[in-house]
């Protein structure tokens, strides 16, 4: 059982408009470098370094070096999990974006983005919702693949279920739309593979994913969903 104390820890990490920054950055789910990440926040390498120190060693994030370069990202799923769900608990606002710019930028991720290692936004909660109109989720007792979602999960992706102690289908709230998408091994495998079929491409070096015209079509053809609009 946690103590308070390292409740209020744990908290304190992200209690810092810096540190929260860089966590909400690596919800794209890749690594990133430290002067990325000091260019991304505004702030000094030293400073981005004394950030990120704390934040793998309070294990939110981890350390990878590969050759001369220290790369960094989030720790695991449930680290991603909890960032999302606080950025969930927040109530939505309006903010005037300062330029053109940053108002493509925001509806982009409104769009679609990528939560750690699955979709987000419109377009992953319209694959969501889509997958439980056609019967391949079950959400009234929990949030559960069926059997047909499985065997179109594994003709999908190509690969088999996998076991570990990774669900295979969670729910996870998504922040800006207010429903669910999937989240899990199904949503990373269905993640990845829309990427590596070019049914979906990022937008820049951000979360910002957009659908393709090939993938409109896919998904009309697998999942009976009309893309406009996504």
């Amino acid at each position: 059982m946690a103590t308070a104390g390292e409740l209020a820890a744990l908290a304190g990490l992200l209690a810092d408009e810096t540190r929260a920054g860089m966590c909400l950055a690596l919800l794209d789910g890749r690594a990133w470098t430290a002067g990325e990440l000091a260019r991304h926040a505004g702030v000094a390498p030293s400073t981005a370094t004394e950030h990120l120190h704390r934040l793998v060693s309070g294990g939110l994030l981890v350390e990878r070096r590969q050759g001369r370069h220290r790369y960094v990202q989030l720790a695991d799923e449930s680290a991603a999990q909890l960032i999302e769900d606080l950025a969930a608990r927040l109530e939505p606002r309006a903010v005037p974006a300062k330029g053109l710019r940053a108002a493509v930028a925001s509806e982009a991720l409104r769009r679609g983005r990528t939560c750690y290692d699955h979709l987000a936004g419109r377009l992953g909660v319209a694959v969501t919702e889509a997958m439980v109109g056609a019967g391949m989720l079950d959400v009234d007792g929990g949030f559960a693949l069926t059997t047909y979602g499985k065997r179109f999960l594994t003709s999908t992706t190509g690969a088999e279920l996998p076991g570990g102690r990774r669900p295979l289908a969670r729910g996870c709230l998504d922040w800006t739309e207010r429903r669910q998408h999937l989240a899990g091994v199904a949503g990373a495998r269905l993640c990845e593979t829309f990427l590596a079929r070019n049914w979906v491409t990022r937008i820049g070096s951000g979360r910002a994913v957009r659908l393709t015209p090939d993938g409109g079509k896919a998904l009309g053809e697998l999942l009976d969903l009309d893309a406009a609009g996504l």
